[in-house]
């Protein structure tokens, strides 16, 4: 890996790190600008802890060396939040603004991921 790559990725990861870690807490934490945008969007309330528990586990698991398929399952997970959030805001309607977190995490999971160390990577054995 050059030292370009590994710069990238680790900008990349820890913003993903922090990004994930500060919307998992308000999420946790139920704060009134959460549980408006929950109501708004149609989700139950309880989708705040879940997706709190799970950000913050998700970090946990990018974070710590060794568990490449638990990563891979965290990327994943990551994928398909903002994913889901993005697709989310717009059919609702939302004002384009609100794509903008959503869409700034997706890019850095994204860029992560790709940008990740071999021995971050899962290598499938052929026999």
């Amino acid at each position: 890996m050059t030292k370009r790559n590994k710069i990238i990725y680790w900008i990349a990861t820890l913003w993903l790190a922090l990004g994930m870690t500060a919307t998992g807490v308000v999420q946790l934490l139920k704060m009134k600008e959460e549980v408006d945008m929950m109501n708004d969007l149609g989700y139950p309330l309880y989708f705040l802890t879940i997706l709190g528990i799970w950000k913050i586990l998700g970090v946990i698991a990018v974070l710590i060396p060794k568990f490449t398929l638990l990563k891979e399952w965290a990327y994943a997970g990551f994928f398909f939040a903002m994913s889901g959030a993005i697709f989310s805001h717009l059919a609702c309607g939302d004002p384009l603004i609100a794509l903008f977190g959503p869409t700034l995490l997706l890019i850095l999971t994204i860029v992560s991921w790709y940008f990740r160390p071999l021995e971050r990577k899962l290598i499938s054995v052929q026999s």
